[in-house]
């Protein structure tokens, strides 16, 4: 089809915006206190709210139609006793044996047995007294370990605790009855740490507070440089503030009903912090730009909203998209933590549209009073016929439309360089391992991580991550049973990766058999990984082949590998989704089937960077000390794909952003060499400043304690950082440049079905 440039420039010039957005920008300015009022009442309220009525948070899910669910159900039905969620309270005396503290221990294991969803209490003692029951008329309890509980020299020892649900569930006044059931140890000068999904509850909660400060702070000396004004730097910082305080208190009071994982506010805040920031300062700008071209504050704001407003909707809606593709994954604990970004981004783009010009308002012609520096326009040259445009001054151009002169000039060394880039960043990701990070690598002061040196010391490593064997044997007759059991002790006696497992034994009404393999290696290792699918794939189907059993692997150790292997097969559809969605909407938006295909080509080449650069870090130990982690970690199994689902999103806020201001040059002009270079001029220092923003966000929550949150922190910064210099800077001119008037070629069937969208909503 013909290249449609669109309305006239006469037409262009005169074009008025239209439409709710510009009336809710101008309605908003004009009624600045009424808005501002609104959200203080509303953030009071969401704040109250979630503190009076607030859920918890916890990393319990389910995986159907996996083994280690299979075998968890089975106990649940069997063999209740030996279900659920296990924890463990490790002893140790460095002076005298455990035995000399026996009527202690006994004590605490009939105080741990009477604590509400307490299943059973496994004495670590083995010639006390049978382990205690959490409640009357329990079926016996798990069979003897031949690996413990209780080390050789007597001075080391665990309880095991079975819970009917996941302690982190229970929130944290849960804690306390705990410490109070194990006080008499600890008056008799036994240390007592907490292992497994007890020591994760005991964990200090990420301290989200510093990191957000450091993140504001960054950004504050940032708007400052950018924009030389107090106030204009003070306009994003707050509306962004109040939009995450609202996003996190409504997500706090859906996850009364909802089960959101331990990680979601933090990522939600992450995520909020970062696009609140970028919407109101891509607002900001267009109006102190109006406001220099001489509209009144009114107006400008009006203005603002209809058209930079437009490209918030536009991109929030991109992000949410990308958020909820995650749904695809078919992990509900996947596709929640996706809901609970999403919440925060749709706070950020409502405040976007209302607060933002609400403040402007109020401030009106002032914007610019308490100066650090003088302020400059947005667009110091207004293209003209040839694309060109005129200088007017006041900063204008300068060092980026010198270079992005030199982009129209030598397109293919831009490409070439950025592209090279890319792939050194890239080289680490064949050799990206997906894990679960164990206790061995938190800090030395959490009490899981003594928990876990202790147990290690005195038992190995492997037994921080057992293995239990769950066969069902209801379907075998009674007289074929003992062979059976023998059959399937046989089967796991020198399994490859197993230091060794306990005897098989029948737990419960007597219809499952029960054993306890402890792998030879650390939990997070892929030696582990490989004994769990080991057993699942060959040993344990080979140990009931020719009778009607069923066996399974389960646990928590096989249930992170089962989630892994599950998330690793669905990486590929949400990758798939997502950037068919992101696709569309680019594609209704700038009417070109290259210009979409470019922008998911590249995107998907800036997030193979940044997974290169979470390989080297934490999985190769490039610098992980120094971020405090304790040697080396494999990506945690679910990083991989929000990172996708987050930056592919936040991506297109840089992509709709640039795009829109070269679609606007060939609409005007139709130049496309020149309007890619008058594009680059006006949009690099906003862009610039809008990434080292988002990166300085990110990047600040490195400093916590949680080192998923360590991860998904520097991941999220480096892409935003690599999108936002070598794609957008240079990738995205270069081969825009090259692409020249193709890329707004639209075949005419397409340009009929595809939903007509824009960017910046004129008129």
């Amino acid at each position: 089809m013909p290249y449609d440039r669109g309305a006239s420039p006469a037409a262009e010039t005169d074009a008025r915006p239209a439409g709710r957005l510009r009336r809710t920008g101008s309605w908003s300015a004009r009624h600045h206190l009424v808005v501002l009022g609104a959200w203080l009442l509303v953030l009071a309220a969401s704040v109250a709210a979630d503190r009076a009525f607030g859920g918890t948070y916890s990393d319990n899910f389910s995986l159907p139609g996996t083994s280690a669910q299979e075998g968890a159900d089975l106990l649940t039905r069997h063999a209740p006793a030996v279900a659920g969620q296990t924890g463990t309270v490790v002893l140790h005396d460095a002076g005298t044996p455990l035995t000399a503290v026996r009527s202690q221990v006994d004590q605490a294991v009939r105080s741990l047995a009477r604590l509400p969803h307490v299943l059973s209490v496994q004495n670590p003692l083995p010639s006390s007294a049978p382990p205690a029951q959490g409640s009357p008329g329990s079926p016996a309890s798990a069979p003897p370990q031949s690996f413990g509980p209780l080390s050789a020299d007597g001075r080391t020892a665990y309880a095991t605790v079975r819970f009917d649900t996941n302690p982190e569930a229970l929130g944290p006044g849960y804690l306390p009855q705990v410490d109070a059931a194990v006080a008499p140890l600890r008056a008799a000068g036994v240390q007592v740490e907490y292992g497994g999904p007890l020591g994760e509850l005991a964990r200090p909660r990420p301290a989200d507070v510093l990191s957000e400060s450091v993140g504001f702070a960054v950004a504050v000396v940032v708007l400052l440089i950018g924009f030389g004004s107090v106030l204009a730097a003070g306009v994003p910082l707050f509306t962004a503030l109040v939009g995450v305080v609202v996003g996190v208190g409504v997500l706090g009071l859906v996850s009364r009903v909802l089960t959101f994982a331990s990680v979601s506010p933090t990522l939600a805040t992450m995520i909020g912090l970062g696009v609140g920031i970028d919407y109101a300062l891509f607002l900001l700008t267009r109006h102190r730009q109006q406001l220099m071209d001489g509209a009144g504050p009114e107006a400008a704001a009006a203005r603002a909203v209809a058209t930079s407003g437009h490209a918030v909707v536009v991109s929030g809606c991109t992000v949410v998209v990308a958020l909820v593709g995650l749904n695809a994954s078919g992990v509900s604990f996947i596709g929640r933590m996706g809901a609970a970004a999403a919440i925060t981004v749709i706070t950020a783009v409502a405040g976007a549209l209302t607060l933002v010009p609400a403040l402007l308002g109020l401030i009106g012609r002032r914007i610019d009073r308490y100066r650090v520096r003088t302020p400059v326009a947005e667009t110091p040259a207004a293209p003209d016929a040839t694309g060109t445009g005129t200088d007017t001054g006041a900063g204008a151009g300068g060092g980026w439309r010198r270079y992005a002169q030199r982009v129209e000039r030598r397109p293919w060394w831009f490409l070439a360089g950025g592209v090279a880039v890319l792939a050194v960043l890239t080289v680490p990701l064949f050799s990206l391992r997906l894990g679960h990070i164990d206790d061995g690598a938190d800090p030395a002061g959490f009490t899981d991580r003594r928990a876990y040196d202790l147990v290690t010391s005195a038992f190995g490593v492997g037994v921080n991550g057992p293995l239990t064997v769950v066969v069902d044997r209801s379907g075998v007759p009674a007289a074929d049973r003992a062979a059976l059991t023998g059959q399937v002790q046989k089967s796991l006696t020198g399994v490859p990766g197993a230091a060794g497992a306990t005897p098989v034994q029948p737990v419960g009404d007597g219809e499952v058999l029960v054993s306890t393999v402890v792998p030879a290696a650390a939990p997070q290792s892929a030696a582990t990984t490989d004994l769990v699918n080991r057993l699942d794939d060959r040993v344990l189907p080979q140990a009931v082949s020719g009778t009607a059993a069923r066996a399974y692997t389960t646990g928590t150790t096989a249930a992170q590998v089962d989630f892994r292997d599950l998330i690793a097969s669905r990486l590929p559809l949400v990758i798939a989704v997502v950037v068919g969605l992101a696709f569309l909407i680019i594609l209704g938006v700038f009417r070109g089937p290259l210009v979409a295909l470019k922008a998911a080509v590249l995107n998907l080449l800036s997030i193979s960077a940044s997974y290169g650069v979470l390989v080297a870090v934490f999985q190769w130990g490039w610098g992980g000390p120094a971020l405090g982690v304790s040697g080396t970690v494999p990506v945690e199994s679910y990083v991989p794909m929000m990172m996708f689902a987050i930056v592919f999103g936040l991506s297109m806020d840089y992509e709709v952003f640039l795009l829109s201001r070269v679609h606007e040059g060939w609409l005007r002009t139709g130049d496309s060499r020149g309007s890619v270079a008058h594009a680059l001029e006006i949009t690099a220092r906003v862009i610039t400043c809008a990434a080292l923003i988002m990166v300085s966000v990110f990047a600040a929550f490195v400093i916590s304690t949680n080192i998923v949150v360590k991860m998904m922190g520097l991941g999220l910064a480096v892409s935003v950082l690599i999108d936002a210099t070598v794609v957008r800077l240079l990738l995205v001119p270069a081969v825009m440049t090259l692409l020249g008037r193709h890329a707004w070629w639209m075949p005419g069937w397409l340009d009929r079905i595809v939903p007509h969208l824009s960017a910046e909503g004129e008129a």
